[in-house]
């Protein structure tokens, strides 16, 4: 638990706000995602409201050398998907948009699967499943519980519907920096790991594949696809442990009146 960085009370409200923040960058993008739109007019959309309107920092622009302001991945890219001008959203496409942003020195990170127009509906229904996976991770979270609770939840919910659970890739806790300890796997077996404790903070962020969970790395370096070119989905959050369950912070306003869960 060493590495394990408990947030204080004045912490947890830094991060709160973020978090609040980066919910509003999605109401912006939920007003002018749609079909024609490129992928780096959602970003330099995203980037100019967060600098300009928010007085905040995109907080992936500059980490590990990333140019952009965000992830955009579309279809069967997993994650890490460069926005690139050429790149436009057609109706029946799927989308996902991740997020960081950082404000007095803390940083929230979320993401929002978008379906452009009309899609599949076997699209929509791993759309909808990888949603449901990620609720199914949160309500896992609480004092006494462990990560091995998150990962069972996701995965036996993705499972059972006939979806894979990509493995490469996890949640990761937050705060200062945008990965701190711990990792949080997607799969997994219910009690074990890591013991939550009060006043952490982490994201919970499963990759939901269409076909298998293999997936291998675009010649751009950055791009996650799926190896079979099936469909992927992916949903995130930030969450911080409070002494009865967890708190949202990047939890966004329709999110606020609708079921975390509905029928798929």
């Amino acid at each position: 638990m060493n590495n394990i960085r408990i947030k204080t009370a004045r912490e947890q409200a830094l991060m709160r706000n973020a978090g609040r923040l980066l919910s509003r960058v999605f109401a912006l993008l939920d007003q002018v995602i749609a079909p024609g739109i490129s992928t780096m007019e959602i970003n330099d959309r995203a980037e100019a409201f967060i600098v300009g309107q928010l007085r905040a920092r995109p907080a992936s622009k500059g980490q590990y050398n990333y140019p952009y302001a965000l992830n955009t991945s579309v279809n069967n890219a997993v994650c890490h998907g460069l926005p690139h001008q050429s790149l436009c959203l057609r109706t029946g496409d799927i989308l996902n948009v991740d997020i960081t942003l950082e404000k007095s020195g803390y940083i929230a990170d979320a993401s929002k699967m978008y379906m452009i127009g009309r899609v599949t509906p076997g699209a929509k229904k791993l759309v909808q499943c990888c949603y449901n996976a990620l609720w199914a991770g949160i309500r896992a979270v609480k004092p006494g519980a462990t990560l091995g609770d998150i990962g069972c939840a996701i995965q036996n919910h993705a499972e059972r519907r006939g979806f894979s659970v990509v493995r490469e890739y996890c949640g990761h806790g937050i705060g200062r920096e945008m990965h701190e300890e711990p990792q949080v796997l997607h799969y997994g077996r219910a009690g074990s790991g890591l013991v939550l404790r009060e006043g952490m903070t982490f994201t919970i962020e499963p990759m939901i594949n269409q076909g298998n969970r293999k997936t291998k790395i675009k010649k751009d370096g950055w791009t996650v696809v799926t190896r079979d070119g099936k469909l992927s989905a992916q949903w995130e959050h930030t969450l911080l442990v409070t002494d009865r369950g967890c708190e949202v912070l990047t939890l966004r306003e329709e999110e606020k009146f609708n079921s975390h869960a509905s029928s798929e």
